[in-house]
């Protein structure tokens, strides 16, 4: 599976919080929750993102509380995947589950705002094509592979069901 948009660059320690309001917790509706995704560090994120871009992060994106509405809101607005040096461990679980798909990486730091950044989840190659270098991780699991092409886990634990 092959990524490809732009990035949005932020730092270490985005919480759950930075990612969705707490007021906009009403809704589980990833469009409605996207309009407001990372409002509190950038009001003008969501707009900013086209369909495909790419958010990549320092150490510990997602902290904060266990709530599946980060990664709808992520997703809802827009971005594609997730690239950060490391993620809290309910993220992780949370991403999977609505079919967000995240790599870690130690070399964010080499990657710029406004890059262009193709990813292929089966090798973990990360291409930054607008520096022309190259970056390897970890490749993404074909079965979590299998839960993101699905849309998610609900999704994907039905197909299974018909098989």
């Amino acid at each position: 599976m092959i990524i490809k948009g732009k990035v949005h660059k932020f730092n270490d320690d985005i919480n759950t919080d930075d990612i969705i309001a707490a007021k906009y917790l009403v809704s589980t509706d990833a469009q409605e929750l996207g309009k407001h995704c990372m409002e509190t560090i950038n009001p003008d994120f969501s707009q900013a993102v086209s369909p495909g871009d790419i958010i990549v992060a320092g150490n510990n994106f997602g902290c904060g509380s266990s709530r599946e509405h980060a990664p709808l809101a992520i997703k809802g607005c827009g971005i594609s995947a997730v690239i950060a040096k490391s993620f809290a461990a309910i993220f992780f679980r949370n991403a999977i589950n609505i079919g967000l798909p995240f790599l870690e990486s130690a070399d964010v730091d080499k990657i710029n705002n406004g890059d262009i950044v193709e990813i292929d989840l089966s090798t973990g190659l990360i291409n930054n094509m607008t520096q022309n270098k190259q970056f390897k991780t970890q490749a993404f699991p074909e079965f979590l592979q299998q839960i993101v092409e699905c849309g998610g886990l609900i999704n994907y634990i039905k197909k299974q069901a018909v098989k």
